[in-house]
């Protein structure tokens, strides 16, 4: 293990979005692994993800727990401002959820299909996701589908902070949702929705939240990117490492400043279940839900490409872009520095639950 670079003459600020897969950087700066890394890490909890996406873009935020579908978004200029981000490791995979309200849930329950369900609303069905390119929209988008339902043309999508989500099913605006977890086990407790798959379920081991950047970032000031990137993969490793350390964590993240909620239900989202682990919440699994997979940006540019959002790639094009969007190099430097092993290759095998794509 090298030494940590001298500590930075500023605070690295860093966004999140109150969701316990923020547990990475919330637990980083509670144990001061960033003074160990040379970092001064400042957090800043933020209302939605085009607010994440807004102050990265502009510097207001150095680094960002974001949406791996956010940062291609970004890349690609998909329904919003075009800017050139970086992801410089995953920071989890699995945890999130596709809610519905209790009577379509219900109804699946009894053996209706999704589309005979849907059928019985007096209106057309009102989905939400968190971010028009984001993890949650592609598994909804990628669920619906499967079940035989067109999402661009058979449904009504919101884009709704995770927040909210909960309240709007309460209401009746919406018919289900996919968001990160405490927000699906909230419309649970509220009696007003159920957890109808897991996105482990949908993709087992699918990334899911990145420590994203601006390239500018990681091309200018290489040893903060480095020693950030390490800090926040010790971090990663402490919470897989004991569940107790996930107990710990949830204690903190109920803080009034980071989620808000009671300890319990956010407990309840944190700890392992029984059952597969590749389905589960994962946040180290020995660096192989931290490593930047190439091939998994290449399947976000597909379900771009699928939904009609870019033209056909040219030969190498998406290569290419996800070549200059996942810092490999310096998570391979990261990694070597806090001793975690690190795959040969930089791609990987995807097996979606109905193998379709």
């Amino acid at each position: 293990m090298t030494a940590p670079a001298a500590a930075s003459d500023r605070p690295l600020r860093l966004g999140y979005l109150p969701l316990v897969d923020c547990a990475p950087l919330v637990a980083a700066v509670r144990l001061g692994l960033d003074r160990r890394h040379g970092l001064r890490l400042q957090l800043q909890r933020q209302a939605s993800w085009a607010a994440v996406r807004d102050r990265l873009l502009s510097g207001e935020l150095d680094a960002a727990h974001a949406l791996a579908g956010l940062v291609y978004g970004v890349e690609t200029g998909i329904g919003g401002p075009k800017g050139e981000l970086a992801i410089l490791s995953t920071l989890n995979q699995n945890g999130q959820a596709i809610t519905l309200s209790s009577p379509l849930a219900r109804s699946l329950e009894q053996g209706r299909s999704l589309r005979d369900a849907l059928a019985s609303l007096p209106r057309p069905a009102v989905f939400a996701q968190t971010f028009p390119t984001g993890t949650h929209a592609m598994w909804l988008y990628y669920w619906l589908a499967a079940l035989g339902i067109d999402p661009m043309r058979e449904i009504r999508i919101l884009t709704l902070p995770p927040t909210q989500m909960p309240d709007a099913l309460a209401r009746g605006e919406l018919d289900g949702y996919c968001a990160g977890e405490p927000w699906s086990m909230q419309a649970e407790l509220a009696g007003v929705g159920r957890r109808v798959i897991r996105s482990g379920t949908i993709w087992p081991g699918h990334p899911e939240k990145v420590l994203a950047c601006r390239r500018e970032f990681a091309a200018l000031q290489p040893d903060a990117a480095i020693a950030l990137t390490a800090t926040v993969l010790d971090a990663c490793r402490w919470l897989d490492a004991d569940v107790r350390h996930r107990r710990e964590a949830a204690r903190w993240l109920a803080d009034s400043q980071v989620i808000a909620l009671p300890a319990r239900d956010i407990e309840a989202c944190l700890l392992p279940a029984d059952g597969d682990g590749q389905t589960q919440l994962r946040f180290h699994a020995d660096g192989q839900a931290n490593f930047p997979w190439l091939s998994d940006g290449l399947w976000f540019l597909a379900q771009f490409r699928r939904w009609g959002w870019l033209p056909p790639a040219l030969d190498g094009e998406d290569a290419a872009l996800i070549g200059r969007v996942h810092r490999i190099d310096s998570y391979r430097q990261a990694a070597q520095r806090i001793g975690v092993p690190v795959p040969e290759g930089d791609s990987r095998a995807h097996r979606l639950f109905d193998e379709a794509f």
